[in-house]
């Protein structure tokens, strides 16, 4: 990338706050005045309205955005079937649910030339993306960056660098995300994925069900956890490209390919409240205790997928982000517990503090529900006889997929070569204490 592109990805004046009506334009006089779709939308563009909800939703969780573009996107030929590589949709019902406790390495090397898209290796999910429930984990390794342009039809993309940033040219403008960040990529929108480094690799949500918004905060009350404000949402910019370019588009878990005579990101205007948004995950504020035990992890939750059952989510997203420990009698890192959300945990830097070893940066764990876990052995030791002061946990930016389903494993997945053997053994040796007879 060169250094003038970089510069304009990181002077942009971003739009700010998660969900919120926002308007940018990249010619002025691009926006109409007081009406969506007036019958000569300004500077002889189109008018075009993007909705992620049913027209009917409540207003509160409706989501919808008008774009004003060079040519409307229905300007475009026949897509035809392409392969689909390592990505996998749900239903996934190649292979039975695992409750056994997996954990992988980083993916391996990618061949020279591989994209972003090309790069996605499914490692499981839940659910059914034709009806728009559940939820797949991608891990991506690029080493080239994209000339063709990506839609997914079947759910929105949350996208978490853990090595090398990324500059995404979605309709909306431009987001630049690098690591230690995430970006939300809605439902159905198109975008370009231009790597800032030599290689690039993270992780990917991919949410079927109801669009991420943030959690209510309950007795909390108004402020805390991630902050609405904190979210930057792109500043109009619009590609005027003639001439060949490769569109795929996710449908109903399949790749298909289209040449169009034109780029499809030539958005000059836009406004609403559906629209990609890129969040620092360290400037998430951790409520914590401050007199004994510690809460339940919920409280790192960031985002959330809500379901059919108040508090029950289709998936959230965590992050365990710095902060201060200072409970008094109290056992610090995540207690031992099942729990009937499934969880896969993944690492962006440094070290996790419930794990001793063999978790790394660009690798994953996935605990399936009810499945038991907790601290390894030598974390458990080393935490029951620490001198408890108050202690900043900073050295690591630890993130979890909890979905209220079990994760089934893609066969490739399951049979990979960086998947790690022996994985049960970092709870040997938890030994018997009690002992009544003394």
């Amino acid at each position: 990338m060169s250094g003038d592109a970089r510069k304009r990805a990181e002077a942009l004046a971003y739009l700010s706050g998660f969900g919120n009506e926002h308007s940018s334009e990249a010619v002025p006089g691009a926006l109409p005045v007081g009406r969506n779709s007036p019958q000569r939308a300004p500077l002889g563009l189109y008018a075009e309205q993007l909705s992620g909800t049913a027209f009917t939703e409540p207003r509160a969780h409706n989501r919808r955005s008008w774009l004003y573009r060079v040519r409307p996107s229905a300007a475009h030929p026949e897509f035809v079937r392409t392969g689909n590589g390592s990505l996998r949709t749900a239903p996934f019902n190649q292979a039975v649910p695992d409750p056994n406790r997996l954990r992988w390495n980083p993916l391996p090397e990618p061949e020279p030339g591989t994209d972003f898209l090309a790069g996605l290796w499914t490692l499981g999910g839940n659910g059914d993306a034709t009806q728009r429930s559940g939820m797949a984990v991608h891990l991506y390794h690029a080493n080239s960056s994209m000339e063709r342009v990506f839609s997914d039809a079947d759910g929105e993309l949350l996208i978490v660098p853990e090595h090398g940033g990324l500059l995404l040219h979605t309709e909306f403008g431009l987001l630049h995300a690098e690591p230690g960040e995430t970006a939300l990529i809605p439902r159905g929108v198109r975008l370009r994925v231009e790597l800032l480094d030599a290689t690039a690799r993270g992780y990917v949500c991919e949410n079927y069900g109801a669009a991420f918004r943030l959690p209510d905060l309950g007795p909390i009350g108004a402020n805390g956890l991630a902050n609405a404000r904190d979210f930057r949402a792109p500043v109009a910019a619009y590609e005027d490209v003639e001439g060949p370019v490769e569109v795929v588009n996710k449908f109903c878990g399949n790749l298909w390919t289209a040449t169009y005579d034109h780029s499809p990101l030539d958005v000059v205007a836009w406004h609403g409240n559906y629209v990609p948004y890129v969040y620092d995950l360290r400037r998430f504020n951790v409520i914590g205790t401050i007199s004994y035990d510690h809460p339940d992890p919920s409280i790192f939750t960031v985002l959330t997928s809500p379901s059919d059952t108040p508090g029950l989510a289709g998936v959230d997203f965590v992050v365990f982000a710095p902060r201060w420990l200072v409970g008094e009698d109290t056992f610090r890192p995540p207690y031992f517990h099942r729990n009937v959300m499934s969880e896969y945990m993944g690492l962006i830097e440094g070290a996790y503090d419930a794990k001793a070893e063999g978790f790394v940066p660009g690798g994953g764990s996935l605990h399936n529900m009810m499945s038991a876990h907790g601290p390894d052995r030598e974390t458990f030791d080393r935490a029951s006889a620490a001198e408890l002061r108050p202690q900043k946990i900073d050295d690591g930016l630890a993130f979890m997929f909890e979905t209220r389903w079990p994760v089934t494993l893609t066969p490739h997945a399951a049979r990979a070569e960086h998947l790690q053997q022996g994985y049960d053994d970092v709870w040997q040796g938890l030994e018997r204490h009690f002992r009544p007879e003394r």
